[in-house]
């Protein structure tokens, strides 16, 4: 099931039921931390934001928040596969063999992207050089990851997110051209936190009355990128390149899609997303042979 709306008040979660029994939608309606939800099936979720907005645009003196209506997909716990992923791919290819040796065959370098070997943005992502390295990515990832698809889906949120780890990677080399060489997901770390930095944005710049504070969401996650970020043997520009094509990819989002995508178009996302992945290790294991 989808999320409808969140942080209702019980009466406001009461009369929206109401709207939908009266429609012939089936829905469900949970009492959270914040405040009452409202869920409907994937199939639903579209008739049941017409209904409401319906309800609305006839009771003009009735509005559930002081926000619009909310498109997001809801709860959703891909972050701690994704995580047990990241570790898995350490315990497998780092741990278990020389890990110098796979940096340097699956690593971020500059000189043999511009060859043509674009994949490497790809693997990249999976190869950590430490154990410490690996723990604040599996947290990053776990965190703003996880976030991402609460607001996009677990197939899109997975799909833009690797999207903005390899565009970052990508960029990174044509910035540098030689001599640089990194891994890591730190880079799709920042794009997810780019994505989330847009998507408030987006979403208060809508707001009458909130387009000044619209920019604070934006001036949080370069307040993260400089916090988390930075530091010694640190590739600031690929967490910036990241955060940047995060942003972009975010906007995007918001202005082209309306809301999320239904179960079938998810996994389709998702699907692309592991293909990449799967794609991008075939390459370059078969050079690896060569």
């Amino acid at each position: 099931m989808l999320e409808l709306f969140k942080d209702l008040s019980e009466n406001q979660a009461n009369s929206y039921a109401l709207v939908l029994l009266s429609s012939g939608i089936s829905h469900q309606i949970r009492r959270g931390e914040g405040g009452w939800y409202v869920w409907v099936g994937d199939e639903d979720y579209e008739n049941a934001l017409n209904a409401i907005e319906l309800y609305l645009e006839e009771n003009q003196d009735f509005q559930p928040t002081d926000e619009p209506l909310s498109y997001e997909y809801g709860r959703t716990f891909t972050g701690i596969w994704v995580s047990a992923s990241l570790l898995a791919c350490y315990v497998a290819f780092v741990v278990a063999n020389d890990s110098q040796a796979l940096i340097m065959t699956y690593g971020s370098s500059a000189s043999h992207i511009l060859r043509g070997e674009w994949y490497r943005a790809v693997t990249s992502l999976l190869i950590h050089a430490n154990a410490l390295h690996l723990a604040g990515n599996i947290l990053g990832i776990g965190l703003f990851g996880t976030a991402v698809c609460t607001i996009t889906g677990w197939g899109v949120g997975w799909l833009m997110i690797l999207a903005t780890g390899t565009v970052g990677n990508l960029m990174n080399a044509l910035l540098y051209k030689t001599g640089h060489l990194s891994v890591g997901a730190s880079t799709a770390v920042f794009g997810a936190i780019g994505i989330l930095a847009a998507h408030q944005f987006f979403k208060k710049l809508r707001l009458s009355g909130q387009r000044m504070r619209a920019w604070l969401p934006l001036g949080g996650g370069l307040a993260l990128l400089g916090i988390l970020g930075s530091g010694e043997h640190v590739d600031l520009t690929a967490h910036l390149l990241g955060f940047v094509a995060g942003i972009i990819l975010g906007l995007l989002y918001a202005v082209f899609v309306k809301r999320p995508a239904a179960r079938p178009y998810q996994a389709c996302c998702l699907g692309i997303a592991l293909s990449v992945l799967v794609i991008a290790w075939m390459r370059t294991s078969e050079l690896k042979l060569w």
